[in-house]
This record gives C-alpha cells, structure tokens and sequence, in this order.
C-alpha cells in the first residue's frame, strides 16, 4: 500500500512510519521542512507540506491508497490550526480523489461515561484542555466528512515511546482503561492498532479509543 503520512516527524508519526515501512508499505511522509531524520527506510520519501493547505495535500496524497494524519500543532501555533488542518486535508483528498483517511486524534474526545467526555474529568489537566478542546473541534470537522473513508483513532490518557508488545485493546468511543484504572499506551503499540486499522478497513466512520 501507498500510504501518505502527514506529521511524520512527530512522536507518533515516527513510530506509524517505522510500523508500516516494517509492514512494507510505501510511505511518503511528511513535515513543516521536509526533514524526517528519525525515519529512514528505501520505501520512505520526505516532502516539505503545510497541512493546511489543500492544494498541496491534494498533490501530495495524488497516487496514494491512504493518509494517515498524525498532525498536531507547533508549540507557538494558535490552537485553531487543528481545524484549519482538517478542512484542509479533507479538501485536498477530495481534490485528489483519495477516499481512505486515518486520523490521529486526542484522548480528551472519549467519553468516560455516557454523557462525560475525558476532557470534562476534574482531574484532567486544566494546561491541557484548549489543546483537548481543539482536538475536538478538529474532529467535528471530520465526522461531517460522509464522502471520506476517515477512522478517528485516539489514544489513552497517557501515551509515549516505548516497547512495542504488539498488545492493544479499543473501545467505539471510549476511553480504555485497565484493570487498575489507568489509561496507557506506548506510542510503538499504537502504530500498530492504527496500521492494522489500515490493513483490515474494519472501522469507517468510527470514534475509536486505543489502550491496554
């Protein structure tokens, strides 16, 4: 498969590199610069892209099977950005013809019970609830999107590098937690429940929460 990876030089985005290369797929990943040093690979290409704009997404996913968005912003960006990248990719898919999308989300959209999202919890950290409330408004964007294949795959409470064990657990919209209550994942088993999502095309159209 040709996959076209935005934020490829992030955390996240190194590791969905590494697994899918593993994996022999095709990867075309993508940064600010166009550097991506942490990944390296004969079947991995770097391009320079500014997600937000659609033009240059549409080129760039042209002759691509899938993208997989692990795009988050810089440090001094204005939060909004979140959306902006959204609209923009979604465009530029449409624009290029490219149906299958793969969306790195944020932990805070899950709900902890029916009518309480994570990001409404009184010990969620209140540093941190803009960045979750942008995520969010990101993924109102997305879930509108009935003419794209798009999986909204968000993360644990916590999530980091680490092992890869090959062990993941989801939830359609919900926050997974073990048996001790805590909500983790490391960043290599992630890339492996987002990749195999991508291989078995079992959830379109879904709100998927990852963790042990």
């Amino acid at each position: 498969m040709n996959v076209l990876l935005l934020g490829a030089s992030g955390t996240i985005g190194q590791r969905i590199a590494d697994e899918l290369l593993d994996r022999d797929h095709d990867v075309t990943g993508t940064s600010r610069d166009g550097e991506v040093e942490q990944v390296d690979g004969e079947n991995f290409d770097a391009i320079a892209l500014d997600a937000t704009d659609a033009d240059e997404i549409a080129d760039a996913a042209a002759d691509h099977d899938a993208v997989v968005s692990a795009l988050g912003p810089s440090e001094d960006a204005d939060l909004d950005v979140l959306v902006e990248m959204a609209e923009g990719v979604l465009t530029g898919l449409r624009d290029a013809d490219t149906d299958r999308l793969l969306w790195v989300g944020g932990a805070g959209s899950l709900y902890v019970a029916e009518d309480t999202q994570f990001v409404e919890v009184e010990d969620f950290p209140d540093e941190l609830v803009p960045l979750a409330q942008a995520h969010i408004d990101a993924f109102d964007v997305l879930r509108e999107a009935d003419d794209v294949r798009w999986s909204y795959l968000a993360p644990p409470g916590i999530i980091e590098p680490g092992e890869r064990t090959g062990d993941y657990r989801t939830a359609e919209g919900e926050l997974v937690v073990d048996d001790d209550g805590d909500s983790y994942i490391t960043a290599e088993d992630y890339a492996v429940a987002l990749a195999d999502e991508l291989e078995n095309d079992d959830e379109v159209h879904t709100h998927l929460g990852v963790g042990y």
